[in-house]
């Protein structure tokens, strides 16, 4: 699926520049630290850390940690997430764990099973 960044508005302290892509094919364990927006399509286990956006597409994976700006969800996420703008589950995401956002946005025909603490 290609994702436009102008469908996904950003607060102005939160950088939309795309500045790296996991492909389906790449399995990553370990942490991710990065600034700007970044796609997983692949698999990643551990912390993923970035004041900015994260943008897990449909064939993406994550299980362990997240901490962004915004983040938002196409594919299968078991994870605890702690986000300082927003989180925005779209279908047909997969969404398992316990988060912390002031926003949250979840498309009818996803599956959420968890916590949101509203912040």
């Amino acid at each position: 699926m290609d994702y436009r960044l102008e469908d996904f508005p950003a607060p102005e302290a939160v950088s939309t520049q795309v500045t790296g892509v996991l492909e389906p094919s790449v399995e990553f364990k370990g942490n991710l630290a990065y600034s700007g927006c970044f796609h997983v399509n692949g698999i990643v286990h551990g912390k993923i850390s970035t004041p900015d956006m994260l943008v897990v597409g449909e064939t993406g994976r994550i299980t362990g940690e997240i901490k962004a700006g915004v983040v938002i969800i196409y594919g299968r996420v078991e994870a605890t997430i702690d986000a300082t703008h927003r989180v925005e589950i779209r279908k047909p995401a997969i969404f398992k764990g316990e988060m912390s956002t002031p926003s949250l946005k979840v498309e009818d025909g996803v599956i959420f099973e968890g916590t949101n603490k509203m912040t």
